[in-house]
């Protein structure tokens, strides 16, 4: 594959007159407070936003297989060309699988012979696992050095590039090691997404259906009246919902950053999700698993009187226009879900917190949800 794949593939869109499409937000956690800068041809410019954060020595791009054909390569030219003549590019295997802790300590030992430093910069370029993966290995690095994401995915830049979760997974279960850090800088370049297949797309409207329910009735109808725009890439419709879904999280990150409680809410979906992916060794994608754990969580909500069946099936609706899934797919049972859930890393005192849903745009937490209600909601 060429090295230039990427960028050839986003030309229209990184060079076109929507380059003016720009939004920003603020994550305000005091000295620890960062910028989202969204809009196309944000990794073209990259160098220019890196000279706020010098001095550093690197930076040190952190991509998997697939992003270092499409773009690392590239980046890694426009760095030591911009006056970064010391810009290394390291890589791993592609896919969720490399989410682990051997990933890091080999990623850990390339930095040491490359140099790397106290004073070094790391840069996550990729999606959710890259950005845990680089967040992770730069908040144990020489007990810690700076670093940026450059999220290349939707999923990524709507959801796991913001809020400073960092992890890998044990074969017992998903992100069970992990630490909290922020990053220096997010810079969300929607013009790469286009590089993405559909399915990578609908990972990450997944996500953003889970802020509408979570926080956002308009961002919900937004989705449910501009589809089409939205599976489309509109640029002006794109970069509002990569801004609002920061928006949201920031919020939330900015009241409770080490998830101490107000922040479970973002776990909509998520705790029946991740016992999905789990179940399914990863073949099912994480958007995938959350769409149909935010249904079976709206079901159990319905079934408590918290939610209206009618919103139960915009839910279901908005989804299904999405092509994103709404019910388990076979083989996975019953049993492997119930055992992974008890897996969870949010689990206390034996009891896992489930985030329902009061309403489109409101939640409750609650933590007495039955075996019995969440196989009916599953089995539905």
């Amino acid at each position: 594959m060429s090295q230039t794949a990427g960028f050839g593939k986003c030309k229209k869109i990184l060079e076109s007159e929507i380059r003016h499409v720009w939004e920003e937000v603020k994550v305000p956690l005091g000295d620890r407070s960062y910028d989202i800068l969204i809009g196309p041809g944000l990794l073209l410019d990259k160098v220019k936003y890196l000279k706020g954060l010098e001095p550093f020595t690197g930076p040190f791009i952190i991509a998997d297989s697939n992003v270092e054909d499409y773009v690392g390569h590239d980046l890694v030219t426009i760095l030591q060309q911009g006056g970064y003549p010391g810009a290394k590019l390291l890589s791993f295997p592609a896919g969720e699988q490399s989410k682990n802790m051997e990933t890091l300590v080999g990623l850990a030992r390339s930095l040491v012979r490359l140099g790397a430093d106290r004073s070094s910069l790391l840069v996550g370029l990729g999606g959710g696992v890259t950005g845990d993966i680089c967040g992770f290995l730069a908040s144990i690095y020489m007990r810690g050095v700076d670093f940026i994401q450059l999220p290349t995915t939707l999923l990524a830049q709507v959801d796991s590039s913001v809020g400073g979760k960092t992890g890998v997974d044990l074969p017992e279960g998903k992100n069970l090691l992990g630490t909290f850090a922020q990053p220096r800088l997010v810079l969300a370049d929607i013009g790469v997404l286009c590089t993405l297949p559909a399915r990578e797309i609908r990972n990450g409207i997944a996500e953003i259906v889970k802020y509408g329910m979570i926080k956002d009735a308009e961002l919900f109808q937004k989705l449910e009246e501009q589809w089409w725009d939205v599976v489309n890439l509109e640029p002006y419709t794109t970069a509002y919902l990569v801004k609002r879904s920061c928006q949201i999280k920031a919020e939330v990150v900015s009241k409770d950053e080490r998830e101490g409680g107000y922040r479970r809410i973002l776990n909509f979906g998520h705790t029946i999700g991740h016992a999905i992916e789990a179940a399914s060794d990863y073949t099912i994608a994480h958007g995938e698993a959350v769409a149909i754990g935010m249904v079976a969580v709206s079901r159990i909500s319905v079934a408590r009187g918290l939610l209206g069946r009618q919103e139960l099936e915009r839910l279901i609706k908005v989804l299904e226009k999405f092509d994103l899934p709404v019910d388990i797919p076979e083989p996975i049972t019953e049993e492997e879900i119930l055992k992974n859930l008890k897996r969870d890393k949010k689990v206390k005192d034996g009891k896992v917190n489930f985030i329902l849903a009061k309403g489109i745009g409101d939640t409750v937490v609650a933590d007495d949800v039955t075996d019995r209600e969440i196989l009916s909601a599953i089995r539905q």
